[in-house]
């Protein structure tokens, strides 16, 4: 298995269904909607199964465009390029087909991707603006905050067989503090990672269009706003304000609240004192041990950006639900290494 493939072990041979985390809406579908209205003809090529150790689990999505360009990805390499091939001669033949790829040594070596699994890809060819339907109504329920799920009918072998996919919205990130590590984690959470992303701060020169282009910008007492704001199981709270003082009364604004996550900034020093003073105020010990503090991964973080991946990271982790695993490097040690290459001790 390659380390960058995926075990997707909850998809087994043909079964057309995803069993595994729900998913999140990557901007592909945005783009089929948008341009199925305008006329324009796509090919959506959807993995629907998954087995073994593959590069991309069920429901990886890739958008064609008419002119060749694509939008989203099935993982890369050879495969990615060979779905590309077939699926512009399908496009252009307004037909639909279900691909199977085994990823042995023919669609390994130019990436080094041998993961000895195997994907079935359907390519689905959308040429009506009445084909956008279910997709637009799935986006129109994530844009509300709710799930939504679409279905995939396809034949193996004659048989029909469906892939459902739940879709979720976007987990919502409250960055409080408008800094420069809020800065550069709004931006790297709701760009690249689809965090629906907040930012508070009672500071309006900080909290401005022009630092947060992509954020909500929230310009209030903090405390005061933290009390009455709407944190609920899906929402992450990341606590980066200008000091001490800022820091301990956010927390103390949201340590009884559902939060999924709730994240402070701080070295150890700095965190004692803010959570003994949450206990002297009658915090519980219990509300406090899931208050991650000091916050982020350990990977070393200097600048303002590594601080920023470090945070990031945490929060993958938890939305992955990887909470209380230790993060380890993905790299084989030696004894793996001989084991693998079968090198005798």
């Amino acid at each position: 298995m390659s380390m960058s493939g995926i075990d997707d072990g909850s998809n087994s041979p043909g079964d057309g269904k995803r069993g595994a985390t729900p998913a999140i809406a990557d901007g592909v579908l945005d783009e089929l909607v948008r341009r199925c209205e305008a006329g324009e003809t796509v090919a959506l090529c959807t993995v629907v199964a998954a087995r073994g150790s593959t590069p991309q689990a069920a429901g990886a999505r890739m958008l064609l465009l008419g002119d060749g360009k694509t939008i989203g990805t099935l993982g890369g390499g050879c495969v990615e390029a060979e779905v590309r091939q077939r699926a512009i001669k399908l496009l252009h033949a307004g037909e639909s087909k279900l691909l199977t790829f085994k990823l042995d040594h023919d669609y390994g070596w130019d990436d080094g991707l041998i993961c000895g699994g195997a994907m079935d890809i359907y390519v689905q060819t959308h040429a009506h603006a009445s084909d956008a339907t279910p997709y637009r109504l799935a986006l129109d329920a994530l844009r509300k905050g709710e799930s939504a799920a679409l279905s995939i009918a396809y034949e193996v072998d004659g048989s029909p067989k469906t892939f459902t996919e739940t879709l979720d919205p976007p987990a919502k990130l409250l960055i409080v503090g408008a800094g420069h590590v809020g800065q550069a984690l709004a931006a790297l959470a709701s760009s690249s990672l689809q965090f629906h992303v907040s930012v508070l701060d009672d500071r309006s020169d900080c909290a401005s269009a022009e630092r947060f282009p992509t954020a909500e910008r929230h310009v209030a007492e903090i405390e005061d706003a933290l009390r009455t704001w709407p944190i609920d199981a899906q929402t992450y709270v990341v606590i980066v304000t200008r000091g001490h003082r800022h820091d301990g009364k956010a927390l103390a604004a949201v340590i009884d609240s559902p939060a999924k996550y709730l994240g402070l900034i701080g070295s150890k020093r700095k965190v004692k004192t803010i959570f003994a003073d949450l206990l002297a105020q009658g915090a519980a010990l219990e509300k406090l041990l899931k208050v991650h503090a000091p916050i982020g991964f350990e990977i070393g973080a200097v600048t303002v950006p590594e601080i920023a991946v470090s945070i990031a990271a945490e929060l993958v982790a938890v939305r992955r639900g990887r909470v209380g695993v230790a993060a380890t490097p993905l790299k084989f040690d030696a004894a793996k290494l001989r084991e693998l290459l079968e090198i005798p001790k």
